[in-house]
């Protein structure tokens, strides 16, 4: 019989949520490997492992995440006590990988290709899916009183557009890109802003904190970027350790896929 550590999950999409899964099952002793895209947009960089895509290697909460060029070099990582992390956007690594669970963490807000068939179980993050139809379970992203519930029948609930509120701060909290171009950023993330100072730049344009707050996310420099594209994010809060950590929303939906692999390998 499969124990669980011996089972391989593949988890598509290497963002600030996706990490919060990978994190989680790392720890719960599961082989974890990310597949990414090749120029990740996470905002929430600095716990996304998607960042090992440009720097080769990267660390969020004491995981440690590597870039690996082909499948089978995810066994010497997983060695390492490592998550390896693939640039291969359409997820071919699972017919070589086969996989007994397949996650998409994507945040896509709709279904790119993912299906049931993909894996023995196939679990998918936020608006977009459909349980029994697209996947055998969905998992609750939207803040609120479902966040993080695992759904066995039906769609989670449907993107609403409005970043969530953080006191009294939703989308006046959110940087976007002000023209097509490269972005710049002349700050970083854990930097201190106050409202109208310069962050960086898109072809020239300027970009400005609209908000008193602290830089929690920011996307990689140079990467080029469409006019109102998401590229950063403050926090009000004053809690510059807020950004080097997993949220509190990125672990309850963890929490919930871990539910649903349990519910179906664990009896």
């Amino acid at each position: 019989m499969r124990t669980l550590g011996d089972m391989i999950i593949i988890v598509k999409g290497g963002g600030d949520l996706a990490t919060g899964v990978a994190w989680r099952l790392h720890h719960c002793g599961f082989k974890v490997l990310i597949t990414e895209v090749e120029t990740p947009m996470a905002v929430r960089r600095k716990v996304s492992f998607c960042e090992a895509v440009y720097d080769g290697a990267t660390e969020v909460e004491g995981v440690g995440a590597s870039l690996i060029q082909s499948p089978g070099e995810a066994e010497e990582i997983w060695k390492q006590g490592r998550i390896p992390v693939l640039v291969d956007p359409t997820c071919q690594s699972r017919n070589d990988i086969k996989p007994a669970v397949l996650i998409d963490a994507t945040l896509a807000k709709k279904n790119l290709g993912t299906s049931m068939k993909d894996a023995p179980l196939v679990i998918a993050l936020g608006p977009g899916f459909e349980a029994g139809m697209d996947a055998h379970f969905v998992v609750e992203t939207n803040r609120g009183h479902r966040l993080g519930r695992l759904i066995m029948s039906g769609p989670a609930e449907p993107n609403t557009g409005i970043p969530g509120s953080v006191l009294g701060h939703a989308s006046d909290r959110v940087l976007r890109a002000p023209a097509d171009g490269v972005w710049k950023n002349h700050l970083d993330i854990g930097d201190t802003v106050r409202k109208d100072d310069l962050v960086g730049a898109v072809e020239g344009t300027p970009v400005k904190a609209a908000i008193d707050g602290i830089i929690r996310g920011l996307i990689h420099p140079g990467i080029t970027v469409t006019k109102g594209l998401k590229i950063g994010d403050i926090d009000p809060r004053p809690e510059r350790e807020n950004c080097f950590t997993i949220s509190e929303k990125a672990l309850a939906i963890a929490g919930g896929v871990l539910e649903g692999i349990l519910r179906v390998y664990a009896r």
